[in-house]
């Protein structure tokens, strides 16, 4: 092309963002125009602003201006166009002075006439997600106001889906619980994970996961024992933890049973620390061949193990008689016990138990009662005499009650072991009853009530010297017992 001079510089070609600014002056001034004139507007239709168009450069509305070539001859002057480009209305009309508008808007724009339409549509796209997350703000900040305003009401109602709207995953309660009381179980060989999950099962704690992170998070890891504890619905893991771990909520009855006793007598245990009745535990053991005992058996004595034992609130007569009994066998079995010898061994145990007070001697009364059996002589024990009698508290018998053959029970006058068990062995008399002592003893006696000194004896004669020196305790301790 050629350019004549004609005392003015070139004219230049506008830049895209010239012509931007133009038109939109025009259309400005048109509208101005047409506002003034009021020939046949209409006062009702809302002022129509154009739509931003999405081709300016990325710089600011003021910098537009100032670096805009003067309009053409006879064209409009333009003011004011960063202040009017800063406040313009939107598509909906309102102005905005939101500067995350402009933000959007300048990065809108700037997306050039020409770009691709995919770029146009991403912009768009960017500035509809920007209102939608100032929405979402929104709503959050309503959330909270009705929180403070509404309490636990609004959150007791609707906490599940305001977690839920806000992405909030909740895993865990607060606090000790909502007071309404629940009997948790811990079974023998239990781990954290397996407790954790059937604590969530009976709404003790949120999730089973919290509670794991409990146990983790503490200084020593903690022992849980096996029983029922009195916990709370919705407790807070921490809380669990420190509730399983403290014996004041354990509610199982711990019942203690001393060697020797009498099967009478462990039923009143039993009682007075579990609550079921005599009665109860008297019929659940009339069929003694029901819990495995030999065919010889008529009751459970002799097979009620002697041992603490921790019996859950719902444990039945049953339960508790089968847990004594399987602790029996438990121990036959641990002492090498043959299942033919069984009913042997329970017997001759359950005398020992009643005769013997110091370990050593356990040993040597078993021998005694062997090296008479083997000999056919009679046992002469005065605890199977008075077992028979019903008279269990005392010691010492008459000569009435050692001369009356019409009690079974009486190894003075039946010859070999006596007829059925006499008391509920323990460990150590079990033991002995399986391996006596080596010694020619036939006699003892015990010389001193008090301390439990026994004399063994081969002889009668050295036999009658020692049972001379427990008359002489005895008539210098009338009183004792």
């Amino acid at each position: 092309m050629d350019f004549t001079s004609n005392d003015k510089e070139p004219e230049r070609p506008l830049t895209r963002r010239e012509i931007r600014e133009q038109q939109r002056q025009r259309e400005r001034e048109q509208a101005e125009s047409e506002l003034a004139a009021g020939a046949g507007a209409d006062a009702d239709e809302p002022e129509q602003t154009p739509e931003p168009v999405a081709n300016a450069e990325p710089a600011s509305r003021a910098e537009a201006a100032a670096s805009a070539e003067p309009a053409p001859e006879g064209a409009p002057e333009r003011t004011a166009m960063a202040f009017d480009d800063a406040v313009r209305p939107d598509a909906s009309g309102s102005e905005s002075a939101d500067p995350f508008d402009t933000i959007f808007n300048d990065a809108i724009d700037g997306v050039g006439e020409d770009a691709p339409p995919s770029e146009v549509t991403m912009a768009r796209a960017a500035k509809r997600k920007k209102r939608r997350r100032g929405g979402c703000l929104i709503i959050a900040l309503v959330v909270i106001a009705a929180l403070v305003g509404g309490g636990l009401f609004v959150w007791n109602q609707f906490g599940d889906r305001i977690t839920d709207y806000l992405g909030i995953t909740q895993t865990d309660y607060e606090g000790e619980g909502n007071g309404t009381e629940v009997e948790f179980t811990i079974l023998p060989g239990d781990t954290g994970t397996s407790i954790g999950q059937r604590l969530q099962e009976q709404g003790v704690v949120l999730t089973a996961d919290a509670f794991v992170s409990s146990i983790l998070a503490m200084p020593a890891e903690p022992t849980f024992i096996p029983g029922t504890y009195v916990l709370q619905e919705e407790m807070s893991a921490a809380s669990a933890v420190v509730a399983l771990t403290d014996e004041k909520n354990r509610v199982e009855a711990s019942v203690t049973i001393p060697e020797g006793t009498i099967m009478r007598d462990v039923f009143t245990l039993v009682e007075e620390s579990t609550g079921i009745p005599v009665a109860d535990l008297e019929a659940a053991a009339a069929d003694p061949q029901s819990f495995g005992l030999p065919a010889q058996a008529q009751s459970l004595e002799g097979f009620l193990f002697p041992a603490t034992y921790i019996f859950a609130p719902d444990d039945t007569a049953e339960t508790v008689l089968t847990t004594m009994v399987d602790r029996t066998y438990e121990s036959l079995a641990s002492h090498g016990v043959p299942e033919q010898d069984v009913w042997d061994v329970i017997r001759l145990a359950s005398l020992i138990e009643k005769e013997a007070r110091f370990e050593e001697d356990f040993y040597k009364v078993s021998r005694v009662f062997l090296n008479r059996i083997d000999i056919n002589m009679p046992l002469q024990s005065d605890a199977t005499v008075t077992y028979g009698t019903g008279k269990y508290d005392r010691a010492a018998t008459t000569d009435s009650e050692r001369g009356d053959a019409s009690n079974e029970y009486n190894t003075y006058e039946h010859n070999g072991m006596v007829i059925r068990p006499i008391s509920n062995p323990g460990d150590l008399a079990i033991d002995a009853a399986m391996h006596p002592a080596d010694g020619p003893w036939l006699y003892f006696v015990t010389v001193n009530l008090e301390t439990g000194e026994t004399v063994f004896s081969e002889t009668y004669d050295q036999h009658q010297a020692a049972v001379d020196e427990w008359l002489k305790w005895l008539e210098e301790n009338p009183d004792y017992g």
